[in-house]
């Protein structure tokens, strides 16, 4: 992020679900090379959602998602493990966990599935 891979500002970003499956880590570097992406249907689509990241701060600047991603089942369950946020150029700039136990997160159909960002932000750069 500091070596100029990543503009907050200006680049476009995405989220996209992960299964338990998935090599996501902090070895995955780029959205390409990470396996098991939830299949396209039943309410997602391959690639994820567009997202918009705020900045806030001067000193310290805290990174946030302007409003959550949100995917609504339909026609089957969408579950899933992980989440990341990766600019569309490739490059993951982010990660986490869906469940602290860990487990799967499931929406069925007719049921929304939100991503939601902690209320002091996705991360905090100091």
């Amino acid at each position: 992020m500091l070596n100029g891979t990543f503009d907050i500002d200006s680049d476009t970003y995405k989220m996209a679900l992960f299964l338990s499956t998935s090599d996501l880590g902090a070895t995955e570097t780029t959205y390409a090379g990470v396996t098991n992406e939830h299949a396209n249907g039943n309410g997602y689509t391959t690639g994820g959602i567009s997202i918009t990241l705020t900045l806030s701060g001067t000193t310290t600047v805290t990174v946030d998602i302007s409003s959550d991603p949100v995917w609504t089942a339909s026609g089957g369950s969408i579950v899933a493990r992980f989440a990341a946020i990766y600019e569309v150029s490739g490059n993951i700039l982010c990660y986490c966990l869906l469940d602290s136990t860990p487990g799967d997160v499931t929406a069925t159909t007719g049921n929304t599935l939100t991503v939601a960002a902690n209320a002091s932000g996705v991360f905090t750069l100091a």
